[in-house]
């Protein structure tokens, strides 16, 4: 399911007889439940909407669903061969990474 950019995730809980899900792509917790699926869609962007204005009260922004950076430890030499097999291709070292993860 999606709503505003946000991702949920949902398990059935077969003992209640329910549904419980979570926003899966952001650190921040939102869960959400329901025990029909009209029912569970409009839990979850209640949940959404309630992330939102709680995050407007207080001030904070709320976080995005993955901004598209990424910080990664590597290897000195893996870096070295990186950039080196980047600048062959005449692409950036981020240009180059994103291309060989995408493959």
């Amino acid at each position: 399911m999606k709503y505003k950019g946000y991702e949920g995730s949902i398990t059935f809980d077969e003992d209640a007889e329910i549904f419980h899900g979570e926003v899966i792509n952001t650190r921040d917790v939102i869960t959400f439940q329901g025990r029909s699926v009209t029912e569970l869609k409009r839990a979850f962007k209640e949940s959404v909407e309630d992330y939102l204005e709680f995050c407007a009260k207080k001030g904070q922004r709320p976080e995005k669903p993955f901004s598209g950076n990424l910080v990664i430890r590597i290897d000195p030499e893996l870096h070295r061969k990186l950039a080196i097999q980047a600048k062959k291709k005449r692409k950036s070292l981020n240009a180059y990474i994103e291309e060989r993860l995408a493959g």
